[in-house]
């Protein structure tokens, strides 16, 4: 159980860092493929990793171009 939290959480800082690079908008079709290296988790994930995958699936599907840089800017490029 152990090694697969870590995959889990492996693979979730790859996301955020995508995320918070906003690698999202340059290549949305690799971080989406990637949250479904995570999602098939589903059942074992937290419910603060589920909310983020989906946060990111729906910002990747609305074709959102929202920044998720942390130091707070949120305008749209």
């Amino acid at each position: 159980m152990q090694d697969l939290k870590k995959k889990i959480n492996d693979r979730m800082d790859i996301l955020q860092d995508w995320m918070e690079q906003d690698y999202h908008l340059k290549r949305p079709d690799v971080v989406y493929e990637h949250t479904l290296t995570v999602s098939k988790f589903w059942p074992v994930l937290s419910e603060e990793d589920k909310d983020y995958i989906q946060g990111v699936q729906f910002a990747i599907d609305t074709k959102s171009n929202i920044s998720w840089r942390p130091n707070g800017d949120t305008t749209e490029k």
